[in-house]
């Protein structure tokens, strides 16, 4: 896989109102997104963000309401367009794209998945799940096969010959999650998609897309104001605040150093035994030391404490598949479990 970004995203600023290029100097200059609502009416959407998400990678966007999450994610398929800076995509400028280039980008590069489903309702499941390839001109013989076989992956096999409204919630979002699959597009945009669902049927969906993820490699982009689900599903999460990037990188680093208060009370409820894994807290291998076991790195530390008994004077090899890669020790475990404390004010999610 090549070190290369897909989506690289540098010095992206947004800033709604009439005149957006005279805010954006009073922004450069300093001024905040309050402010510069008081004092000129426009309102700071993205402030100088510069990510790279990485092929094959789930990019998490999250943050509180009005953050800007949503405002970047419609960046990428220029839903919005920028006040300020570059959009790559696989080294090609986005904002540099023709019409004709622009739709041919969203067609074939990337799908969306949206919160509220966007089902066409007159339609049947496998021709909403068939759409992107219907659009394209496709023949009904090849977009039916299409459609059916991710229409199965998501275990709607036998609703093809029903309506959205048969559906459940839940059902809708695999069809909306098959007809991104359908599109066979590289990156597969994410809208707080599961966000209107109920908790187990969240899971469910969560772990639908852990494991098609695991097989298919897709760019996702996932924008959540959920950190449970954040730190779940990222391998490289962003952090937002009044529309710029508070931190980002990979989420057991942040979970365990943040760089920010904000961070600090962000991450301070979450079960960090649930979250943190293994690899996250193991040290070297030391000579002469006893172990009580074989560990997984990936695993989570809160099955290694049921396997320990919550006993702290244990140590245990680590194994990343067959090879040992370092040790852990159950004091570091339980260092690893304390948050630290947040000195900014509380900020209710």
């Amino acid at each position: 896989m090549s070190n290369e970004p897909k989506v690289r995203l540098r010095g992206l600023y947004k800033i709604f109102g009439t005149d957006g290029q005279a805010a954006l100097e009073h922004v450069k200059a300093g001024m905040g997104k309050d402010e510069l609502l008081a004092k000129h009416h426009h309102v700071l959407g993205l402030q100088d963000i510069n990510v790279d998400m990485q092929a094959g990678e789930i990019t998490v966007v999250m943050g509180l309401s009005g953050s800007g999450k949503s405002t970047l994610i419609r960046h990428l398929n220029r839903l919005i367009d920028p006040t300020a800076g570059e959009i790559l995509v696989d080294g090609e400028d986005v904002m540099q794209l023709s019409k004709s280039g622009l739709r041919a980008i969203r067609q074939n590069k990337m799908s969306m998945v949206f919160q509220k489903f966007a089902l066409l309702p007159h339609r049947t499941i496998a021709q909403n799940a068939a759409m992107p390839l219907v659009v394209r001109g496709v023949e009904e013989k090849t977009w039916r096969a299409e459609a059916m076989k991710w229409l199965e992956r998501v275990g709607l096999s036998g609703y093809e010959n029903h309506y959205p409204a048969q559906l459940s919630g839940g059902m809708q979002q695999r069809v909306g999650i098959a007809r991104a699959l359908t599109a066979n597009t590289d990156i597969m945009l994410m809208d707080e998609a599961f966000s209107a669902l109920d908790p187990l049927i969240r899971t469910d969906m969560q772990d639908l897309l852990l494991e098609l993820q695991e097989e298919l490699h897709k760019t996702i982009v996932f924008i959540t104001h959920d950190l449970d689900e954040a730190l779940k599903l990222a391998d490289h999460l962003v952090i937002l605040k009044d529309g710029a990037v508070v931190q980002q990188g990979e989420p057991q680093g942040i979970l365990l150093n943040p760089k920010d208060p904000y961070i600090e009370d962000f991450v301070s409820d979450i079960n960090r035994a649930r979250v943190l894994r293994v690899r996250s807290v193991m040290g070297p291998l030391k000579e002469g030391v006893s172990y009580e076991g074989d560990v997984q790195a990936g695993d989570n530390l809160e099955s290694l404490i049921a396997i320990s008994g919550g006993e702290t004077g244990k140590t245990y090899r680590v194994l990343e598949g067959e090879t040992v890669v370092g040790q852990l020790d159950m004091l570091d475990l339980v260092k690893a479990l304390v948050p630290r404390i947040s000195s900014a004010p509380s900020e209710a999610l």
